[in-house]
């Protein structure tokens, strides 16, 4: 499995819209066969700042994940409430070692 942690910094104003647009891709990312899980994390000193935990069951499916027509439009619909470009990193899972948790 592969586990993606994104970095993401908001503007403040845009704190809310940027809140429901990533948990309503989030809910639709789930339901894909290749995504294990897809947490979205807001930074508790500093609210404008989220980390997107994304697990994938295999390496094609994140490119798979960004041919979907709902990350499409989350990606549209945020990038102007970005304070700063988002990163990732990418990681292996050590443990558990399956899908099963």
């Amino acid at each position: 499995m592969l586990v993606v942690h994104v970095f993401v910094h908001v503007k403040p104003e845009c704190v809310e819209a940027f809140k429901v647009a990533t948990v309503e891709n989030a809910r639709n990312s789930v339901q894909e066969p290749g995504i294990a899980r897809f947490d979205v994390v807001q930074q508790q000193d500093d609210p404008t700042r989220f980390v997107l935990v994304e697990v994938y069951r295999t390496a094609a499916a994140p490119a798979a994940h960004k041919e979907t027509s709902h990350y499409q439009q989350w990606r549209d619909a945020v990038a102007d409430m970005m304070a700063e470009p988002r990163s990732s990193i990418k990681y292996y899972n050590i443990f558990p070692d399956d899908a099963g948790w």
